[in-house]
């Protein structure tokens, strides 16, 4: 192997994806930067990888990096790999990558699946444009709605539900992919517009959101109020039958209190 800096790609679930030249690269290197040291322990045992490694992770960088880019100008061979996926894609590595170049030395890819393009295949959303944000921030959700054509989001299980309302609230006009598990067993893909997705079960696992473009038309506020009023009603049905189940009520009678009640909320 030339020295230099590799950024080695690994699995984002299935371990079948592995490379052979990523586990090629990753025994015969001189040093391995692991995100999580323990995280790419099972990954090294699975493939009987022995390299040394050191940690190398958004809180010790600054003073890692440095020294890691005096053994590749000593002549060592240094391998990069976060805890799945592609380093340096919502993951540490693009400032020791950034250093590399400052050096001069050499820096080679061996690529994997990443999260965020595996989302977009998955979504059959128009794909000739489309933007990553990173982790949804719904402070910026408004501005990322100027955005036209196809977004991208990481998101975690315990947000995900109160990001599928604010793109109600903000971009109800756009249908959405929540993709989750992708490439392992529980691997699942659900597709629809905000208000339509309020009320499934909250999904769990690594979880990425595609939203579709902008459509050219714009829906009015009486066709989204139809959506609404749809999905409210469909879910007050849900609601008093439930209601009448656990009461022994009418479903009649059970649907009426619980308008009553909503009224008296309001």
């Amino acid at each position: 192997m030339q020295s230099g800096l590799y950024i080695v790609g690994t699995p984002i679930g299935n371990l079948s994806d592995m490379s052979p030249r990523a586990i090629d690269v990753l025994r015969n290197a001189d040093l391995i930067a692991a995100e999580d040291t323990r995280v790419f322990g099972k990954l090294a045992a699975h493939f009987d990888i022995k390299t040394k490694r050191v940690s190398c992770h958004e809180h010790n960088e600054r003073d890692v990096v440095p020294e890691l880019i005096q053994k590749i100008q000593n002549g060592m061979t240094v391998a990069c790999v976060s805890d799945a996926g592609m380093p340096a894609v919502s993951d540490p590595g693009f400032r020791l990558v950034r250093a590399a170049r400052e050096a001069g030395v050499g820096v080679f890819v061996v690529p994997s699946a990443t999260a965020a393009v595996s989302a977009l295949v998955l979504s059959g959303f128009p794909t000739d444009r489309f933007t990553f944000c990173g982790f949804f921030d719904e402070k910026k959700v408004r501005d990322d709605n100027k955005i036209p054509h196809t977004i991208i989001y990481y998101e975690s299980p315990n947000r995900v539900m109160a990001t599928i309302a604010a793109l109600a609230r903000v971009m109800p006009e756009r249908k959405i992919a929540i993709v989750r598990e992708i490439t392992k067993i529980h691997e699942e893909t659900i597709i629809g517009y905000p208000a339509e997705l309020m009320n499934i079960t909250p999904p769990r696992g690594e979880i990425v959101i595609v939203v579709a473009p902008r459509p050219e038309r714009k829906m009015s506020d009486s066709e989204i109020s139809d959506i609404v009023n749809d999905i409210a009603a469909t879910s007050m049905k849900s609601a008093a039958a439930d209601l009448a189940r656990r009461t022994g009520i009418s479903k009649k009678e059970a649907y009426k209190r619980l308008l009553e009640k909503d009224g008296t909320d309001d």
